[in-house]
């Protein structure tokens, strides 16, 4: 493993911006997140976009690459293994692919690890989400089966989501996006998936491990009994994180021309897109006269202009200084890593890592604790190591 840079954070933090659009703005940088030291190593590079990775309990790294592959890396190794027997229908034009990856909370008894990803289906050119579950057999999947799937009618092949948590309540969490012809906000917009409590795009789904639906979901506006859908009015929800302080989860989520959104997942709420946003339309035309709506939950959190992020890991180690308990998510547009400081519930200030060298796709607190980056263009990952 390659070290390719040391830095004293506390220097590069004493001049962090912090973002005018916070809900409640810090006066001063002093709200910024302040580790110590970091040294920046290299753990594997030369790949494709890596979406997804999660981490075995023996430490062993499991990512996905968009294009369709899976790989599974030994802790201290440089050489990945491909893992085979993925299902044929993964579909990868525009921002589909082979999505997230995630390990089940009680592997070692059970061996279950999930997957979303875009799926093709026969005599349409439309994609759906699918969200699988497989066993390892050496570096083979086995017992591959789909526990949910959207229907088949993302013609714009964009916004999918989609993240995969996992929760105190034993429940499996995961992310859809909206789908659709477009993405165009509005209340006269031609895509409302994200309204349609009916439809699988643009929502947070709850479901048991196996992809049941738990009898204390909520009953949505026109349902007249639970379904998976937890929470709706999601554009393109590409973070999900469990706050492990509060047990709550978090999400993140795309805006259009601004308006990138931490949001605090809550029972039966509605996010809101298409009908309101704090960005504009890609054309520049107004979504709504404001932001906020009865009825519909704000987010705690915006940026504009928008970062793209994607990725969300929660810090709980106290050798990261005062970036413990803070929020870190990737900026895929921004090209850093942004570290959110939290408060009663508020994002009090921001931290910029990593600035200039990439898209960051994803970000994972391993089990040693450090910080895992996954960059574009090579698709490679980096360690984020406090030092002593």
């Amino acid at each position: 493993m390659k070290t390719h840079n040391l830095f004293a954070l506390g220097a590069l933090l004493a001049g962090a911006s912090l973002l005018s659009s916070c809900t409640k703005p810090a006066d001063t940088d002093d709200a910024a997140p302040r580790p110590t030291e970091l040294q920046v190593s290299t753990v594997l590079t030369g790949y494709e976009i890596i979406w997804g990775m999660d981490f075995l309990p023996n430490n062993e790294l499991i990512f996905t690459e968009k294009r369709g592959k899976l790989y599974r890396l030994p802790s201290g190794a440089t050489t990945a293994t491909e893992i085979t027997g993925l299902p044929t229908t993964i579909y990868t034009d525009n921002q589909g692919g082979l999505l997230d990856v995630r390990v089940h909370p009680q592997y070692a008894s059970n061996g279950w690890i999930y997957a979303s990803h875009a799926a093709s289906t026969a005599g349409t050119q439309a994609g759906r989400l699918n969200l699988i579950r497989f066993k390892l057999t050496n570096n083979q999947i086995s017992n591959l089966e789909t526990i949910f799937q959207t229907d088949a009618s993302n013609t714009w092949r964009g916004h999918y989501g989609s993240r995969i948590e996992f929760g105190p309540d034993n429940m499996l969490y995961l992310s859809v996006g909206e789908g659709g012809p477009r993405s165009q906000g509005g209340a006269n917009s031609p895509n409302q998936n994200a309204q349609n409590t009916q439809l699988g795009w643009g929502k947070i789904h709850r479901m048991t491990d196996s992809g049941q639906v738990p009898s204390d979901n909520p009953i949505l506006p026109g349902n007249t009994a639970p379904t998976t859908i937890y929470a709706y009015g999601n554009r393109n929800p590409q973070g999900l994180a469990i706050n492990p302080a509060t047990n709550q989860l978090w999400s993140t989520e795309h805006g259009p021309q601004g308006g990138d959104e931490v949001n605090i997942i809550q029972k039966g709420a509605n996010y809101g897109w298409p009908l309101v946003s704090n960005g504009i339309n890609y054309d520049g035309t107004t979504i709504s006269q404001s932001p906020t709506r009865d009825g519909i939950q704000a987010p705690i959190h915006t940026w504009t202009p928008s970062i793209g992020t994607s990725g969300l890991a929660f810090i709980t180690n106290e050798r990261f200084g005062s970036a413990n308990g803070g929020l870190a998510t990737g900026a895929l547009a921004g090209n850093y890593l942004s570290i959110l400081s939290i408060s009663n519930n508020q994002i009090t200030g921001e931290a910029k890592l990593l600035e200039g060298q990439g898209r960051i796709r994803n970000v994972k607190q391993g089990p040693d604790g450090n910080l895992y980056v996954s960059l574009e263009n090579p698709g490679r990952i980096l360690r984020l190591s406090p030092v002593q």
